[in-house]
């Protein structure tokens, strides 16, 4: 389809070369004809030249209009979610949640313009001058291990922050009630490191609400500062109370002394919370408990007289800051209390607080504790507790940086001929909502698309209806194309946390089709309310599949190309490849159009078995006729053979214009560049062994009696290759681009480390053909236990050591790499330990 479009655009073409020779006497003019009327007819020719160029270039603006327009145009399908669906008339238990993965801890709405609450802390005297204040999570900042211990997705959580010397214990609880969402309650905890410490630290705690229009807050203040409750009011929550309990001792739940500040502002806009609480933090006051000698501090010197909050816009919200001084070891609580559940009969309703905040807690511990080992089995399959725990982590931590984004991306819109010199701006994306996990809360506190897949695989088992909510959010995304962008920058918090270049996302550029996966689970596991909503989601995955295969499609039939590889550059040793995923995974040397990568006909292949399931299981008989034919072929060995089978190499390969001749070296004044060698580049299958050169085995596309699966198998379980002690490598360590640098300034990162999602893939396809008859059922059924064993023994060691899950893992020594905490895909351990593919 996409090679006859290029054939019919070439048509107009070859018309307008035949009038050039015409019209500079070429084949069909005799010499000497026409001479009197040569001035007249040239004149003429010339006007309809002119007029062929205007026609053209107007054209031509009109199409790149069209094609910008389109690109930042939502798409007109039903959408997957009904309306409304994140509101808390719709789903009052999903309203409120910590769905502020990036800061420590913090709650908001599922709302464009939400009531936010959050937590920043410091330890006074701790360092000189104005103390560490912790807020967002950072990954320099000398905190931690930090994560969750217990979330449940829903209602529930306990997260444990190591920072220094302290140790903060974060608990929440929500309770239903109401039609805005119900109440919840937080509580603090701050207790020394190590018990048995003689000096105790002096601790600062900052409670805080933010509006973001409108709305109204009303802060009741009581004596020294402290404040009795904020009252509140917005059209999404109707009335409210938010109240700060008195600190207590943590064993007898004593009133225990606190010294209070307050602050009040107008919202300088979230990016710029800490930096405002830490330039306020200028005065010194003194923090005297009954009995005991006095001790400085530095607070916030506010003020909560309506006309001392300084200048405020119209709209732009405020912002008012609780700040409670005192000596470790201690609780604070701060209660939320909304009115609609205290309506009609149940004005009486008792506080969540104290003994009965105490009995929730453990109540919601239990449960999550039963309901994890009825959903995942781990004690029942004999795994340690500390195993067992670290499922509770991987699980918690995964549903605890679930967020709720609300903004505008910027979009580069597709001129439809790559490498267009046709210039065009960025333009703003409608306004959309986006529910999604994050792959790390300190590093990527944001959506990525084929992250998310991943992710939910997880999130599926535990909650289906948490994966209907991300997965209609993320089909929200489609444009009128049916492109989604694979990075989603949404909001001033998501923007301020990203650089420059990786804000505009290229409306030509595709990602892995991973949200099939999720997809498939459901068509397995059959549960109606999964049916139903694939029914609306239906229109939107067809249209998002069909982009793909569309607009990635290769040189020859069923051969396909990731576009936006970058330019071959001479910094870089190997042009990266990112909308694959796989970053700086080794391609064809010298970018051309002429490539065909294999992992993106395997993700083809997969989104065309899936959706033609679907599309059958919903008697969609057009969306069959489509998609019939295409899954067939793509299912065919022989085809696969044909285009990515390489006999030189005794794998599937990539193809392309490629020399392995190529390296980085030392050239002053610019530094590393890169030098081509002998043999020059050619046409030839890419000899880079690694994570690619499997796809075909990882996503289960061979029959258990294919002449290749048996040396694939052996492949990946060679050391020389693809095999460690700590699972599979992401390149083969016989490779000339294993563990090498692409740039000066760019180390390896797809070039031997150990990654989770591609582990769980490949334990999956293991599993899958060591329960299938065939000549390497045996081989498959040991490679899977013996990596299973690799990948789960490392990940706990390091889990261990160091209290984080990693972004992936040295295949050298096993050691944790790149961000933490790390939990999105990487939470993919619990599966492997269930044996849950």
């Amino acid at each position: 389809m996409a090679r006859g479009e290029r054939r019919r655009r070439a048509a107009p073409a070859d018309g307008a070369r035949a009038a050039e020779r015409a019209a500079r006497g070429g084949p069909g003019r005799r010499n000497g004809e026409g001479g009197g009327a040569r001035g007249a007819a040239g004149g003429a020719v010339l006007a309809v030249v002119v007029l062929s160029l205007a026609l053209a270039l107007s054209g031509r603006w009109l199409l790149v209009w069209h094609r910008a327009r389109r690109a930042v145009t939502l798409h007109s399908a039903p959408t997957a979610l009904p309306p409304d669906s994140s509101s808390p008339a719709v789903a009052p238990d999903l309203f409120w949640g910590t769905y502020r993965p990036h800061v420590y801890f913090g709650m908001k709405t599922r709302s464009p313009r939400p009531l936010l609450t959050g937590l920043m802390w410091a330890q006074q005297g701790a360092t000189p001058g104005v103390p560490k204040l912790r807020h967002t999570c950072e990954q320099g900042d000398g905190v931690g291990p930090y994560g969750w211990e217990f979330h449940d997705g829903l209602s529930f959580g306990r997260q444990h922050i190591q920072d220094g010397a302290l140790r903060l214990t974060t608990d929440f609880v929500k309770r239903p009630g109401g039609q805005h969402g119900g109440d919840w309650s937080w509580r603090v905890t701050v207790e020394p490191q190590t018990a048995g410490t003689s000096a105790l630290p002096l601790v600062s705690l900052f409670f805080y609400v933010v509006t973001d229009g409108n709305e109204v807050l009303v802060p009741e203040v009581g004596a020294k500062g402290q404040l009795k409750f904020i009252s509140g009011h917005t059209s999404e929550l109707g009335d409210f109370r938010l109240t700060l309990l008195p600190p207590t001792s943590l064993r007898d739940t004593a009133p225990k002394h606190g010294s209070y500040n307050v602050f009040w502002s107008s919202n300088p806009g979230l990016p710029l919370l800490t930096e405002m609480v830490k330039s306020r933090l200028n005065s010194w006051f003194q923090h005297r408990p009954p009995g005991s000698s006095p001790e400085r501090y530095l607070g916030l010197p506010g003020s909560l007289k309506w006309e001392d909050r300084g200048p405020s816009g119209q709209g732009q919200g405020q912002f008012l800051v609780q700040q409670v001084t005192l000596k470790v070891p201690f609780s604070v609580e701060l209660l939320f209390e909304s009115g609609s559940a205290r309506a009609g009969g149940n004005q009486a309703l008792e506080q969540l607080a104290g003994s009965r905040l105490t009995q929730a807690l453990e109540s919601h511990a239990e449960a999550f504790t039963e309901r994890f080992e009825n959903t995942f089995r781990l004690k029942e399959m004999g795994l340690s507790p500390g195993e067992q725990a670290l499922g509770h982590t991987a699980l918690s931590g995964l549903l605890g940086g679930i967020g709720y984004f609300y903004g505008q991306g910027l979009v580069l819109p597709e001129m439809g001929v790559e490498g267009s010199e046709q210039k065009v701006d960025p333009a703003l994306f409608p306004p959309v909502p986006l529910f999604t996990a994050v792959p790390s809360r300190s590093f990527f506190p944001r959506g990525f698309l084929w992250d998310e897949g991943f992710h939910q695989l997880l999130v599926q088992r535990w909650d289906p209806r948490l994966t209907r909510e991300a997965l209609g959010h993320w089909l929200g995304l489609l444009n009128a194309d049916g492109w989604i962008g694979r990075e989603q920058v949404l909001g001033d918090e998501a923007r301020a946390r990203v650089p420059p270049e990786f804000l505009v996302q290229r409306a030509a550029h595709a990602n892995p089709p991973t949200l099939l996966l999720p997809v498939a689970h459901m068509l397995d596991g059959g549960d109606p309310a999964d049916l139903a909503f694939l029914r609306s989601a239906f229109p939107r995955l067809h249209a998002w599949f069909s982009w793909l295969r569309q607009t990635q499609a290769g040189p020859v039939p069923l051969s396909y190309r990731w576009r936006g590889r970058d330019p071959a550059l001479p910094t870089l040793l190997n042009p990266k490849t990112l909308p694959s995923g796989l970053d700086d995974y080794p391609r064809a040397s010298h970018p051309s159009a002429a490539e065909r990568h294999l992992d993106l006909r395997c993700w083809v292949a997969l989104g065309a078995s899936v959706l033609l399931r679907l599309a059958e299981q919903l008697g969609e008989a057009e969306a069959v006729a489509d998609l019939g034919p295409l899954a067939a072929s793509l299912e065919a060995e022989a085809s696969l053979d044909e285009l990515h089978w390489a006999p030189e190499l005794g794998v599937f390969a990539d193809f392309g214009n490629h020399t392995k001749a190529v390296q980085l070296k030392p050239r002053p004044p610019q530094g590393l560049v890169r030098v081509v060698g002998r043999p020059q580049p050619r046409l030839q299958y890419v000899d880079a062994l690694g994570y690619v050169s499997l796809f075909p085995l990882f996503l289960r596309l061979l029959s258990p009696s294919s002449s290749r699966l048996g040396p694939l198998l052996d492949i990946l379980a060679d050391s020389r290759h693809l095999w460690s002690p700590f699972g599979l490598r992401s390149l083969a360590a016989s490779s000339p681009f294993y563990g090498q640098r692409n740039s000066e300034h760019d180390p390896p990162y797809w070039r031997g480390a150990v990654w989770l999602n591609i582990n769980y893939l490949a334990l999956g396809a293991l599993y899958h053909y060591g329960h299938l008859e065939g000549p390497h059922q045996a081989q498959a059924a040991r490679l899977h236990s013996e990596l299973r064993a690799n990948v789960v023994g490392n990940v706990w060691r390091q889990y261990q050591a160091t209290g984080f899950l990693w972004e992936h893992y040295s295949d050298r020594d096993g050691r944790g790499m790149g961000c933490r905490p790390f939990q999105g895909w990487t939470s993919l351990v619990l599966l492997i330990m269930a044996e849950d593919y």
